[in-house]
C-alpha cells in the first residue's frame, strides 16, 4: 500500500486536518511574534521556538493519532545517501545564492559572549535546529501539509498535478513561515524555498518522509560546522 494511491489510511487527512494545521501554525507564529517583541530575556528566543514548534506539533500528534498513512513512515538505507548529498548540495547551493546575490560569501559565525559561545548555545543553536526542527517541520510541511493536500486534490485533478500543487504550496508556506520569524537575507529566503522543494519533491517521489527529514538536518548541521569555523578564525 501506498499513500500516493489514495485509501483507507488517507481518508481522514484531508480538508479538516489542513484547517487545523494552518489555524495552529498560525497560532504558533503569533505566539513567538509577541515573545520576541515583548520579552526581554536570555530565554526569549527559546520560547519564541518552542511555541513556533507546537504550533506545529499538536497537528502532528493529531494527524497520527487519526491515521498513518501508508508508506509514509518507512525508512531505507538510501534515505541517508540522500540526506548527505542533497544536504551538502543544498548548503553549496545556499552559499553560492549568497556570494551572486551580492553577500560577502564569508563563513557565518556566533556571536561570542567573554570569549564563550554563550549557556543557550547548544540548545538553541545545535539541539533545536540540528535534532528537533528538521523532525518537526518536516512531519508537519512535508507530511501533515503536502499529503493532506495531495489527498484532497487527487481526485478531481490526478496524481501529476496534485503532486506539483502540493510541493508548490507546502514549501512556500515553509518559506513563509522562515521569512516572518527570522532576520533572513534575500538569499537566505530563497535557500530555504529551494530546500522545502527539494525535500517536498523528494516525499512526493519516495513517498517517505525520513529522507526529508535527514536531508533538512544535514542541511542544518553543515551551517553549525561553518559557524563554528568562522567564530573560530574569528
Amino acid at each position: 500500500m501506498d499513500w500516493r494511491l489514495g485509501g483507507r489510511t488517507v481518508y481522514r487527512w484531508r480538508e479538516r486536518l489542513l484547517a487545523v494545521a494552518f489555524i495552529s501554525l498560525g497560532i504558533g507564529v503569533l505566539g513567538a511574534a509577541a515573545v520576541e517583541t515583548l520579552v526581554e530575556a536570555s530565554w526569549a528566543p527559546v520560547l519564541a521556538n518552542a511555541l513556533m514548534l507546537l504550533g506545529m506539533i499538536v497537528p502532528i500528534a493529531w494527524a497520527f493519532l487519526r491515521s498513518r498513512p501508508a508508506g509514509l513512515l518507512r525508512f531505507r538505507a538510501l534515505d541517508l545517501l540522500y540526506a548527505v548529498a542533497l544536504g551538502v548540495l543544498l548548503r553549496v547551493f545556499s552559499g553560492w545564492l549568497d556570494v551572486v546575490l551580492g553577500g560577502a560569501g564569508a563563513f557565518p559565525s556566533y556571536t561570542s559572549i567573554n570569549g564563550g559561545l554563550g549557556s543557550s548555545w547548544l540548545l538553541s543553536d545545535v539541539l533545536l535546529p540540528v535534532a528537533v526542527a528538521p523532525v518537526v517541520e518536516e512531519f508537519f510541511f512535508r507530511a501533515v501539509l503536502l499529503v493532506s493536500l495531495y489527498t484532497v486534490l487527487r481526485r478531481p485533478l490526478g496524481g501529476a498535478s496534485a503532486g506539483v500543487i502540493a510541493v508548490v504550496v507546502s514549501s512556500a508556506v515553509f518559506m513563509l513561515m522562515h521569512s516572518l520569524t527570522g532576520a533572513l537575507t534575500v538569499s537566505g529566503v530563497l535557500g530555504i524555498g529551494v530546500l522545502g522543494v527539494v525535500c517536498a519533491t523528494l516525499v512526493m517521489l519516495t513517498g517517505r518522509v525520513w529522507g526529508a527529514v535527514l536531508v533538512h538536518a544535514v542541511f542544518n548541521a553543515s551551517w553549525v560546522v561553518l559557524a563554528l569555523v568562522g567564530t573560530a578564525l574569528g
